[in-house]
């Protein structure tokens, strides 16, 4: 198994997040994006103001590596309009995937129309620009019925709009990886929620992210099911190590 083809890179920390100055901040996302080029990871997830710097870097390296942004991140509360209105810029930019945050507080309050219909019109915009589309639903912040609905959501609504060929280009994912849980819990991915998600979301596929620390881990991951793993880690995972990330 090259575990490589599985890793989505990770760096998606504001300046705040960082405790850096901007200058500081963009040069340990540069560093992220060399490393995936030099590792030939699968993908370079990034913020959308550095996809044009990915793209800029991923060119003129001649590498085959992906890149990956966040829409809506990372509580997933912003309208349909500005996530459709971001995705669209990050399309200009040169994106191959895009990880919209599903709304899922909006999910929990039973706006179920809402929820509906920006799953539609955001998988809509990027299978029509022939990008791969993924949801967040922030598996920290469900219970596990919670899990189940909106899994089944996700794929009810791609199942009636879309072509059976589109399926493999949607994905339903776990984490942000930013969720703040009590007691310490685990904010991404475990197995129980995986195991949800594979039986609830299928034929669509499943990326787990967050909480995937250790080629392990990953290996555990892949064999439930898993078809990418989003992780700040790759490095580690890939050298086999054990990461002390917090994503």
């Amino acid at each position: 198994m090259n575990i490589k083809n599985y890793l989505d890179s990770t760096y998606l920390k504001t300046n705040e997040q960082a405790g850096l100055s901007e200058q500081e901040n963009e040069n340990i996302a540069k560093g992220f994006i060399q490393e995936a080029i030099d590792e030939n990871f699968k993908l370079i997830m990034i913020r959308p103001d550095r996809v044009a710097l990915a793209k800029k870097m991923i060119t003129e390296a001649n590498s085959k590596v992906t890149i990956g942004t966040v829409i809506g991140f990372h509580q997933g509360a912003t309208s349909i309009i500005e996530k459709l209105e971001e995705a669209t810029i990050a399309i200009h930019n040169g994106v191959d995937d895009l990880d919209y945050v599903c709304n899922y507080t909006a999910f929990k309050n039973g706006e179920i129309d809402l929820v509906k219909n920006e799953i539609l019109l955001g998988t809509k915009l990027g299978l029509d620009h022939h990008k791969i589309v993924k949801w967040i639903i922030e598996v920290a912040a469900l219970n596990d019925t919670q899990i189940i609905q909106l899994s089944a959501l996700i794929k009810n609504v791609v199942m009636a709009n879309f072509k059976e060929d589109n399926y493999q280009n949607v994905f339903v994912k776990s984490s942000t990886g930013f969720y703040k849980t009590e007691n310490n819990l685990p904010n991404g991915a475990t197995k129980e929620s995986i195991v949800l998600m594979l039986e609830n979301a299928s034929p669509l596929s499943i990326k787990a992210a967050g909480g995937v620390r250790n080629y392990e881990e990953a290996v555990e991951m892949i064999r439930l099911g898993v078809k990418r793993i989003g992780t700040s880690s790759a490095i580690a995972i890939a050298n086999g190590e054990v990461s002390k990330s917090d994503y």
